[in-house]
């Protein structure tokens, strides 16, 4: 074992020993006031001791989280219901909802997944009805460009362009742009 790995198991543990108390406080993530609470509090934390924070109270609170994650400052995941795999780094004000985020994945800064597409219905008095969003999943070692919007499940292996807007499906191993992101091509090996 390295010096480095010891030092980040080191940090890691006292990361998730001052977390516990908010983990604690909102229930593991069933008291979602609560939970949301912590979750902006943790995405205020600058600098690596913010990722580990972050990292620790995540693997504290969600359904699935490795605490081998870089989630950067200002990112945030607001429902408790998502999954990160272990060697993910979230970049910067990253707003995230439902979602499942496979091995390895780079995700730039200022994406939004909100959580699969959102159907907006209006009850006989005009006000909208409350919706239970989808859950977006993103495949292993996928690439998810800056300011992306990610609707649509994408497979492993694939590329989302900066800007992409994500409505439908991708499939794995492919690059996708534009709006709505669309495939140019393969990354498969011919």
């Amino acid at each position: 074992m390295s010096v480095r790995f010891i030092f980040k198991r080191a940090a890691q543990g006292v990361a998730l020993a001052l977390t516990f108390p908010w983990g604690l406080a909102c229930g593991f993530g069933r008291f979602r006031s609560l939970y949301i609470v912590g979750a902006h509090t943790m995405a205020l934390v600058p600098g690596a001791i913010g990722n580990f924070l972050r990292g620790a109270f995540y693997k504290l609170t969600l359904h699935e989280c490795s605490t081998d994650t870089n989630i950067s400052f200002g990112t945030i995941f607001v429902h408790p219901d998502s999954s990160v795999g272990p060697c993910v780094s979230i970049g910067h004000y990253c707003v995230i909802g439902r979602a499942s985020i496979g091995r390895g994945t780079q995700i730039a800064s200022h994406v939004g997944i909100p959580g699969g597409r959102h159907q907006h219905g209006r009850g006989p008095d005009g006000r909208l009805s409350e919706t239970v969003p989808g859950k977006t999943t993103i495949g292993e070692y996928c690439w998810i460009g800056e300011s992306a919007v990610v609707m649509g499940d994408v497979g492993s292996g694939t590329t989302i362009g900066a800007g992409a807007v994500v409505v439908k499906g991708i499939p794995g191993g492919v690059v996708a742009v534009g709006n709505p992101a669309q495939v140019i091509r393969s990354t498969k090996a011919v």
